[in-house]
């Protein structure tokens, strides 16, 4: 049976993934013409890795789901562990690469190579992050978990309202958010003007 946490996790990788796979893509087009365009449209998806799954998704993994996890498949601790300490890097390893971007951007060309490296790390480690979710804790939970513990999961992330998903609640500014960045990133990235 697929819970409705277990659905709404996956649909926030699944939104992640595409914005990760989009921001490598913007990071090789680079900032070609439009550099204004460009550094936006990079902020701007940095700003949702941040806002979005470092302070909706990644709380209520590590408050709910993992401590239930840990307590009844305690062979799964070590990717827990794992897991937990990427959570707890996350939001200071966003903050470095708008740092980077930003340097780049304001000091120019000599501080890419600094970005780009970082950017491929992270899109690396939060790829492996995800799918370690996926094949270790999401079918350790389903094996584990009662009816009493999806219950409240189910009721918990479905307050979540990531607008790249398209299926849950929406919230306007995450939705001015998700607009800025289709309508301003190039073609096929979004649907901004030029090609990537």
């Amino acid at each position: 049976m697929a819970h409705e946490s277990i659905r709404i996790i996956r649909d926030e990788h699944a939104a992640l993934s595409a914005m990760l796979r989009s921001l490598g893509l913007m990071v090789e087009r680079g900032p070609d013409h439009e550099p204004g365009s460009f550094f936006d449209v990079m902020r701007a998806m940095l700003f949702y890795i941040d806002e979005f799954p470092e302070r909706l998704h990644h709380p209520k993994e590590s408050d709910l789901l993992f401590p239930r996890v840990a307590r009844l498949a305690p062979e799964v601790m070590e990717t827990i562990i794992r897991l937990e300490k990427d959570h707890t890097s996350g939001e200071a390893s966003v903050r470095e690469l708008q740092h980077l971007l930003l340097a780049w951007e304001l000091v120019g060309d000599s501080r890419r190579v600094a970005f780009d490296e970082a950017v491929k790390r992270y899109i690396d480690f939060y790829l492996e992050h995800m799918r370690l979710e996926e094949t270790v804790i999401l079918p350790a939970a389903q094996k584990v978990l009662n009816d009493a513990d999806w219950k409240e999961l189910d009721a918990a992330f479905a307050v979540n309202c990531d607008p790249l998903t398209g299926k849950y609640p929406r919230d306007p500014a995450y939705d001015r958010l998700f607009t800025h960045i289709v309508m301003r990133a190039p073609a096929p990235i979004g649907l901004g003007e030029g090609e990537a």
